[in-house]
């Protein structure tokens, strides 16, 4: 069973896998590097201009799998298993998420809530989608691409699904 992931649309999804597309971007030109040395009269310079092809695409082919592997985990929802409705559970998270101060991009009660945190004047903010199926709510949480995939965004990240968890967890302990 493949994991749920959180669907990004149009430019989003463009600016948000941007890094992996210029890796690949990256790696195409070593291609046509390596290509470019077989007809190199030379073949000290062809074996030189090779090398370094192989060691462009094998660092810019690399690069370009870290950062799709990272992008697509980050897609991934957390489920949070709760004993709530769904209803309910929306309810406890929008009332967190507007006391964190995000800005709600949709909703629709009972099943879903997407909202941006608070960024600055240069960024948007992390974005957050937040499911609600039955008793289950599914959380992800991914960075502005704009700031990059930085230990400190992804900090953020795990905060915002740590809000969610714990506004859904909490309600009932009140």
């Amino acid at each position: 069973m493949t994991p749920e992931r959180m669907q990004l649309t149009g430019s989003e999804r463009v600016r948000y896998f941007a890094p992996t597309a210029i890796c690949g971007y990256l790696a195409a030109l070593c291609v046509a590097l390596i290509v470019t040395s077989l007809f190199l009269v030379s073949m000290q310079n062809a074996v030189a201009v090779t090398a370094a092809g192989v060691f462009g695409l094998l660092l810019s082919g690399g690069l370009g799998l870290v950062f799709w592997h990272a992008q697509r985990r980050e897609l991934r929802y957390l489920r949070v298993v709760t004993s709530a409705d769904a209803r309910s559970n929306f309810e406890a998270v929008r009332r967190a998420a507007l006391g964190a101060g995000w800005s709600i991009m949709r909703e629709e009660p009972g099943r879903q809530l997407d909202a941006r945190a608070a960024g600055s004047s240069l960024h948007q903010g992390e974005r957050i989608a937040v499911r609600f199926v039955e008793h289950d709510v599914l959380v992800a949480s991914i960075c502005d691409p704009e700031v990059g995939f930085s230990l400190t965004g992804r900090r953020h990240c795990n905060q915002h699904r740590d809000l969610v968890r714990r506004a859904v967890l909490d309600q009932w302990i009140l």
